[in-house]
């Protein structure tokens, strides 16, 4: 039976009423240090206070969704690796797994655990990142120097998986690009072993810290139901203490078998979503190691071949196999007519994809949930009544990506 998480200390504060006098307005932003990207936000101060915070966001705008509608479904794939590029690979998770809702296509199961291994290990990359760069924004340098350590092996374990340690695209419709070789497998068993200690390291640099303390605990709070409201997911809202996460909701990949708990916060500020992210690098852990454990043997590819591209796993002739890549890489097979959501818990939330089709071999319409433009959308709400500094703890508790954000 999964066993049930602790729980974070319980921690009350309220804000300090607004007192409004003479009002001040700041740019904070686009070009700023603590921005996580070119992003702008006007604050309306008094004294330090924040009344109002508009983020203003569209300086990274590229059209994502609309390249979308200009090639193959496979051919998106690459293009996805650059939303959230922290954490490439579970765009690339995410959005196969729309496309294989709309074709109903079965994945193979060593595909399936291959794919869980793999977006838990972008899961602790991305929550390593986030958490070396808050401490970083707060003011503690050590941490940063920790955390990406640990990245840097991962960074080169995916190097080797796929030829990339940044835009990294190794999932594929109907399955993986390739298998995981014995070496790898036997890195990630070494990286397993030693890194919950590393855990505790950075908990005993943080944990107690009184300046963390001061600037995460009772910071940029919200309540259960204002982040239902405002359609916040991942660690935002589950450190509001709703116990919502798609891998349990909707499983998905090989999540319903193996043994793993949800954290839960209780306060709903800062403190909380920092201590949800470090029992997750734990869970992401078990998670790695019991689908290392049960890995089966199989199949990397579902066998469709109108719709997966040829590979040398099957038989053709040389001219069958250069018209069946054409058509695949080029104009794209035929798909069924409809439309359809997936969604798909990343590291900062719910990551989806709502795709309309019209029986082409590429997509009529594509649009994307970012989980960091949801979250920008309660910035105004968190900020209210907080001090100009806590704007960028603010900034960091939601983990954003400005090119997820913008698309």
């Amino acid at each position: 039976m999964p066993t049930t998480p602790a729980q974070p200390p319980v921690f009350t504060q309220k804000k300090l009423p607004l007192l409004r006098t003479e009002e001040l307005m700041l740019n904070m932003g686009p070009q700023h240090p603590s921005t996580h990207g070119v992003l702008k936000v006007v604050l309306e101060l008094e004294g330090e206070r924040i009344m109002k915070a508009t983020p203003v966001m569209g300086f990274l705008h590229r059209g994502v969704e609309k390249l979308a509608e200009d090639g193959t479904y496979h051919q998106f794939i690459p293009h996805t690796d650059r939303l959230d590029y922290v954490c490439a690979m579970y765009n690339n998770f995410a959005y196969v797994r729309a496309v294989e809702k709309l074709l109903d296509l079965k994945v193979p199961e060593r595909s399936e655990y291959l794919r869980t291994i793999v977006a838990e290990v972008q899961r602790i990359i991305g929550h390593l990142f986030w958490l070396g760069t808050q401490a970083l924004d707060i003011g503690a340098m050590t941490v940063f120097f920790y955390t990406f350590r640990e990245r840097e092996f991962l960074l080169d374990w995916f190097d080797q998986l796929c030829g990339a340690r940044l835009t990294t695209s190794w999932y594929r419709i109907g399955g993986v690009e390739r298998d995981v070789s014995q070496d790898l497998i036997g890195q990630l068993r070494y990286f397993m072993k030693e890194f919950p200690p590393k855990i505790d390291e950075y908990n005993v640099l943080l944990e107690k810290n009184r300046i963390w303390i001061a600037r995460t605990k009772g910071i940029a709070i919200i309540s259960a139901e204002d982040a239902l409201s405002f359609g916040l997911s991942g660690p935002t809202l589950r450190g509001s203490g709703v116990e919502y996460d798609l891998r349990k909701a909707e499983p998905y990949g090989a999540y319903d078998q193996v043994e793993w708990s949800v954290p839960i916060g209780v306060n709903g500020d800062t403190y909380d979503r920092y201590w949800i992210r470090i029992e997750e690098l734990k869970e992401s852990s078990k998670i790695i190691t019991q689908c290392l454990d049960k890995l089966p043997e199989g199949p990397i590819m579902a066998d469709v071949p109108q719709i997966v591209a040829p590979t040398k796993d099957r038989v053709f002739t040389n001219l069958e196999s250069m018209i069946m890549q054409f058509k695949f890489f080029s104009v794209g097979f035929p798909m069924p007519k409809g439309e359809i959501y997936c969604g798909t818990e990343a590291h900062k939330g719910e990551l989806g994809f709502y795709i309309v089709s019209n029986g082409e071999g590429k997509p009529y319409r594509l649009k994307i949930r970012a989980p960091s433009f949801i979250h920008m959308g309660a910035f105004d709400h968190m900020s209210r009544g907080y001090m100009i500094a806590d704007v960028v703890t603010i900034f960091g508790t939601y983990d954003i990506v400005m090119g997820e954000c913008d698309r």
